[in-house]
């Protein structure tokens, strides 16, 4: 081997085993306990960044990034406060989870897009949760019922986004999360035909987003008189054939919840595919976060992609649940590694530092040059 070819090898592999420098591993019951008491601090941060009736997104260039309540984003903020409250019942964090409800309440009658199941369940689904309020459920049906007006059966799945000038009726995977809120409504004395629904745009998602090797493509655009496939593309990825990380974590996630819901032995068999694909991959860094695109240009310089490592991390310990033996070992071994590093001086903010965002290096849509290595506000919730 010549010098030059040393001096990459040796910088490749600092990039992909020192990115995540690990402390002493404390046990994870430890590990989680510490996180959660240092989001109730570091939120006091961020709360204070965020305008009223406005939802927070991001810091960057030293300056908060928040939007109108009917940008998809808006219950992540929320979420995340119920879920910190759960862990320490901090009394303040409780009252900020509140007030965030009702800045986004009206979003319960919005039909203008298909996120309502991020933007209603992560909030008002945890505050159910935990206090049982009445009012909450009745807001997760409500929301529910709009989501629902967005599926049409000529093309059996839900339209994410609305006719524009690139397409007709897309479907992109990031919907697979919404149907957790149709799923739990029917369960939980709705309209059976939420939960039908989701059934359906699972398996038409099934069907047309996946390639043989358990990847997806992220957006599909359907005919809407004739349900037929048009073009199969991508809008945050590298290219249209690539696999978008935070695409592959959707469909992850997704495919478990959807067997949690139906115990559908196909849905499981495709999470656990998604799983593998993933894991696999030989693009897939040693701490195990992944970089914005597993196609990315650049390998293994590309950006990182915090939030991707969040929601897989999630999946996979759900998965293993849903697993046995070898495959239960892998899922749950992987999901720790996925959140030690997260938890180590490579991802996880100091306190009062990173706008009061818990995570950075996470890439909202690379092609579009937007949100860039940067927090986002649904990495940290589903770190």
């Amino acid at each position: 081997m010549n010098k030059n070819s040393l001096i990459i090898a040796l910088l490749v592999l600092l990039n992909s085993v020192s990115f995540a420098q690990k402390n002493v591993r404390k046990p994870m019951a430890q590990l989680i306990s510490d996180e959660f008491k240092f989001a109730a601090d570091q939120y006091k941060f961020l709360a204070k960044g965020i305008p009223v009736g406005k939802t927070p997104q991001t810091y960057q260039n030293g300056k908060h990034v928040n939007y109108d309540i009917q940008w998809w984003c808006s219950g992540f903020y929320s979420g995340s406060l119920w879920y910190i409250y759960e862990q320490t019942k901090n009394e303040s964090i409780k009252k900020e989870a509140e007030d965030a409800l009702k800045v986004i309440e009206a979003n319960q009658t919005f039909t203008g897009n298909h996120d309502l199941g991020f933007m209603m369940y992560c909030s008002f689904g945890n505050a159910y949760r935990l206090t049982g309020k009445p009012e909450y459920k009745a807001i997760i049906q409500r929301s529910a019922e709009s989501l629902s007006t967005r599926y049409h059966d000529n093309v059996k799945a839900i339209q994410s986004w609305n006719k524009g000038k690139y397409w007709n009726y897309p479907v992109i995977i990031d919907n697979m999360m919404n149907l957790e809120m149709l799923n739990w409504a029917t369960d939980n004395g709705g309209n059976k035909k939420f939960k039908e629904i989701a059934v359906i745009h699972s398996n038409t998602t099934l069907k047309n987003h996946f390639r043989p090797d358990f990847s997806s493509f992220h957006v599909i655009d359907y005919n809407p008189e004739t349900g037929a496939v048009k073009r199969k593309a991508t809008w945050q990825g590298a290219a249209d054939c690539s696999a978008w990380s935070r695409g592959q974590a959707w469909a992850l996630y997704g495919y478990t919840m959807m067997y949690r819901f139906t115990k559908d032995e196909n849905y499981l068999k495709q999470a656990k595919g998604i799983a593998h694909f993933i894991l696999n991959h030989p693009n897939l860094p040693a701490d195990k976060i992944p970089f914005w695109d597993f196609d990315a240009q650049g390998v293994p310089f590309a950006k990182r992609d915090a939030s991707a490592g969040a929601i897989m991390a999630s999946a996979l310990l759900e998965l293993a649940q849903f697993s046995a033996d070898k495959e239960k070992t892998e899922f749950k071994s992987a999901a720790e590694t996925m959140i030690y590093s997260l938890a180590s001086n490579a991802y996880r903010a100091k306190l009062g530092e990173n706008g009061g965002f818990l995570l950075m290096h996470s890439t909202g849509a690379y092609p579009l040059n937007s949100e860039i290595d940067v927090p986002l506000v649904y990495a940290d919730y589903y770190y």
